[in-house]
């Protein structure tokens, strides 16, 4: 059965001194405010759509993470993910360039190698990262506590 999730915006104004909000149907997003100034400069308490994509990439990345752990029979303990989307000017257009992944794991039993390896596959597995393949590149830096 296939899961459908739905989010809103409204942007009010032209795109340098307008801003706007966006908000999730759930319930579990609840209404932030975006502006083009916090998408290229500072973020004043604002969010950007670069930064929910990596809020995206973060959660999904640790879920994949998990279950490919769990199928090793290595459970995590806890895993700790940081997404950083960089957002750039290419040529006349602004894009989304790169996908920086840091996770830190607490998986008894497994060794760091084995740990980057499982980094590794979930990055190339998780849905968002699909979403991204061949338009964004993504790194993963894993390591141990």
């Amino acid at each position: 059965m296939a899961a459908k999730r739905t989010a809103q915006a409204v942007w009010e104004g032209d795109l340098l001194r307008g801003h706007g909000t966006v908000k999730g149907t759930s319930g579990g997003l609840g209404e932030v405010s975006v502006s083009w100034g916090s998408r290229t400069e500072s973020p004043a308490g604002r969010t950007s759509p670069e930064e929910l994509l990596a809020a995206a990439h973060a959660s999904c990345f640790s879920m994949a993470l998990s279950a490919g752990l769990g199928r090793m029979q290595k459970p995590p303990l806890r895993l700790a993910v940081s997404a950083t989307a960089t957002f750039d000017k290419v040529g006349d257009a602004w894009k989304v360039t790169t996908m920086e992944l840091d996770v830190t794991g607490k998986v008894p039993g497994l060794t760091a190698s084995e740990f980057e390896a499982a980094a590794k596959a979930a990055s190339v597995g998780c849905p968002i990262s699909g979403a991204l393949k061949g338009n964004v590149a993504v790194s993963v830096r894993a390591k141990l506590d």
